[in-house]
């Protein structure tokens, strides 16, 4: 019995296309994320990166439970003394709704230059329209 492993001679990659409207954000993004790192395939090498490319759109309607909306806090830091920023939910998602399912992603994928790689095949739109329908996307369906 030998174990198989990918080699990038090996990989083929598709392009999907997932709708956000009226998904929960932890939902769609878990499942986004295993497609980007290739776990849906058979082929899934946790060393190399196996997975597909993600278009995602309409990330301004996604919507999260509970009282998230005004209590969940993205914080960042600029790296000089007293440079620490945060926003809420509802102002990132007025000002760039992108930015919510970025990070939920970036979060859900492996750390350094393999987890870097993965995240570049993710590209998500605020509204209906995406300038990718050159790579034919075909629709994924989230389970949830």
């Amino acid at each position: 019995m030998k174990s198989y492993t990918a080699t990038p001679d090996t990989i083929e990659r598709k392009w999907y296309v997932v709708d956000a409207e009226g998904q929960t954000l932890g939902r769609l993004t878990s499942q986004v994320a295993a497609v980007l790192r290739g776990k849906n395939k058979p082929t899934f090498t946790p060393s190399f990166d196996t997975g597909d490319y993600v278009i995602i759109v309409n990330a301004e309607k996604v919507k999260v439970t509970g009282k998230k909306l005004n209590q969940k806090i993205y914080y960042h830091h600029s790296d000089y003394v007293g440079g620490m920023k945060q926003t809420t939910l509802k102002d990132l998602m007025a000002k760039k709704p992108e930015a919510i399912i970025e990070q939920a992603v970036a979060g859900m994928l492996p750390k350094g230059p393999l987890g870097r790689q993965m995240y570049k095949k993710l590209f998500v739109y605020a509204g209906p329209e995406h300038p990718h329908a050159a790579q034919k996307p075909e629709v994924l369906e989230i389970k949830y």
